[in-house]
């Protein structure tokens, strides 16, 4: 008997990434000149292949030197105030796809950073050199403390005052104890405030992403390699139904993932186009 499989219909690019990928496909239909975008506009190796086969072009930040008068897109992920520096520097016309919410996460920490009076340790709960993190720490002239655990915490001085902020596709349980931890070991009369920034189109989507392993006797999770909303939602696929397996493509599909499964659900990332969902259900009807 062939199983019934289902695309989880909420799963898939968030709204920032959407937006990014149409304003390239946008700049792209508008003009020939060359299009380029610093790092990859997804983390997903198969949709920056296929916007590099209608032109776009994946740079990196030393690329900038040697593209003067070029046009360059910012994905959702933000940069830093340099990265924005160096290109009215260079001519360089840039085409911003920040997302908003990230936007705004800039903007708060940026407003912190400059407050008159005495200023607070500027503490970010995310990934260390990720693309978005890189361009919230550039908000503080590069002061700002990344951790990512509470096994981190000893890089702040808990006799300062403390401002947390968090990476935007960070778990909400995660926030929490950092939060908690902070507060068991701040000084007294210390001034301790967080901000939960974490997105809820992401942090929405766990509950969800529950719900749908456990109603599934194999789960099929695609996410690119770099993605790092991918390996979180993957971990709470796994988390809820030991019967999850993570592809990055539908090659990465075995048969003996889904042995004698009745339903298989097909699910993904914030970065995971619906597209490649498709490609793995079809991979799975083409072999049984």
């Amino acid at each position: 008997m062939k199983p019934h499989i289902e695309i989880d219909a909420c799963s898939g690019f968030c709204h920032g990434v959407v937006t990014a990928i149409n304003k390239a496909e946008e700049e792209l239909d508008r003009s020939d000149a060359p299009l380029y975008c610093l790092g990859d506009i997804v983390h997903n190796s198969d949709e920056v292949e296929r916007l590099e086969r209608k032109g776009l072009t994946t740079i990196c930040h030393n690329d900038l030197d040697r593209l003067k008068g070029s046009r360059v897109l910012l994905r959702a992920h933000g940069e830093p105030p340099a990265t924005y520096a160096k290109a009215r520097r260079m001519g360089i016309e840039i085409i911003d796809a920040t997302c908003p919410v990230v936007l705004r996460l800039q903007q708060r920490i940026k407003a912190t950073y400059d407050a008159t009076g005495p200023r607070p340790q500027i503490v970010i709960y995310g990934k260390a050199g990720h693309a978005e993190v890189n361009g919230l720490v550039g908000q503080t002239n590069g002061e700002a403390i990344v951790v990512e655990n509470t096994d981190q915490l000893d890089r702040i001085d808990f006799t300062r005052n403390i401002a947390l902020y968090s990476q935007t596709t960070m778990s909400l349980q995660g926030l929490a104890m950092m939060v908690a931890a902070i507060n068991a070991r701040i000084a007294p009369g210390v001034e301790f405030t967080y901000h939960d920034t974490i997105c809820r189109q992401v942090a929405n989507r766990v509950q969800h992403l529950r719900d749908f392993a456990l109603a599934h006797d194999v789960v099929l999770f695609v996410a690119g390699a770099k993605s790092s909303n991918g390996k979180v939602l993957f971990s709470e696929c796994l988390a809820a139904n030991p019967n999850t397996f993570l592809l990055s493509r539908p090659d990465d599909f075995r048969l003996s993932m889904i042995n004698d499964a009745q339903t298989v659900g097909i699910c993904g990332a914030t970065s995971t186009p619906r597209w490649l969902m498709e490609q793995v259900e079809q991979c799975i009807i083409d072999r049984i």
